[in-house]
């Protein structure tokens, strides 16, 4: 099995960049980052820096455990995971959310969790995190694109927000929403839009309820930077990443399938599930290989896709008897 506890005294100092050489390259950047979810959410305690103008917020230190949910592979540095993203609601381009992300303010936030549940609330961010303890998950991210990464996630499993919330017996998906708000994202603005907004993601219940999916408020020890999906994203290791929905604002129980924003672009390229499979290709490109950013240049040798991102073992059952060439 590809998945271990992973001790501290496992990461290699090479395997992250460090703090101080970081600093230096991004010190702008850092300047600019959003507040999102600060460390004193783990004991309950209110946001220190609410109120504060989004350009003077630093990011703040998690506390955590580490988590048995985490691969042993080399973490990807930090400069690449900050710099490379795709976040549309800032921009086309990898290198647009880092330089247009400090845009959006993060504090406050609120997260409505409704539909068929018995206890549906609307929540302050520092509420809806309070009762659960963060820890940290190493998990390998695979684009739909060819590429991938392996991130050091803070978070804590979704399965704790919808047992919270107890789902009727008729509540079968999770459907997802991220903020709307085109006077801090300008990706929102405009009269040509490369996606519908708001953003919507959706699981099967089973799958949210899966103990590797997570709920991220943080990464490398730290509250997400914006352009990483400030304050609050999804994280689901065996699907592809823009699954991952980043800033949401809702959280629904429903009976059927939700819309999701790539399905309704291209329901042809992008399926609901989205599971890594290298067996399924993207129509415009192979998915048997990929590329790990971070490792050498465009010449390095591409990797081998592992069906469900490696983590089959875990999450394949879910999947019994489907053809996952219809249901991709």
């Amino acid at each position: 099995m590809l998945i271990r506890y992973r001790n501290r005294k496992d990461l290699r100092p090479s395997e992250i960049t460090p703090r101080s050489a970081y600093m230096n390259r991004r010190d702008l950047m850092a300047k600019a980052a959003g507040f999102g979810a600060g460390a004193a959410l783990a004991s309950g305690a209110a946001l220190p820096l609410s109120g504060i103008p989004v350009e003077e917020a630093q990011a703040a230190t998690l506390a955590f455990h580490k988590s048995e949910f985490s691969t042993t592979e080399p973490v990807t540095a930090r400069e690449y995971v900050t710099s490379y993203n795709n976040y549309y609601e800032f921009g086309i381009d990898k290198g647009d959310p880092g330089q247009n992300a400090h845009t959006l303010t993060t504090s406050p936030w609120n997260v409505k969790v409704e539909g068929l549940v018995a206890k549906p609330a609307d929540y302050a961010l520092e509420d809806f995190v309070k009762p659960f303890a963060l820890e940290q998950r190493i998990y390998r991210h695979r684009c739909v694109e060819g590429w991938s990464m392996v991130i050091p996630w803070v978070g804590f499993p979704l399965s704790k927000v919808l047992e919270r919330a107890e789902p009727s017996g008729n509540a079968k998906f999770v459907a997802f929403e991220t903020l709307m708000r085109p006077s801090e994202m300008p990706g929102q603005r405009g009269l040509f839009q490369p996606l519908e907004w708001p953003y919507v993601e959706g699981l099967r219940l089973d799958e949210a309820m899966h103990p590797l999916t997570l709920l991220a408020v943080g990464i490398y020890d730290e509250t997400l930077p914006n352009q990483n999906g400030a304050p609050l994203r999804l994280v689901v290791p065996w699907k592809y990443g823009f699954k991952g929905i980043k800033s949401i604002v809702r959280i629904k129980l429903v009976e059927n399938a939700p819309p999701t924003t790539w399905n309704l672009q291209n329901s042809n390229e992008y399926g609901f599930y989205s599971n890594v499979n290298p067996e399924v290709d993207h129509p415009r490109w192979s998915q048997k290989t990929e590329r790990r950013i971070g490792e050498g240049g465009l010449l390095t040798k591409r990797r081998e896709t592992l069906p469900f991102n490696g983590y089959a073992d875990e999450v394949a059952s879910l999947y019994t008897g489907m053809d996952l060439r219809k249901f991709f």
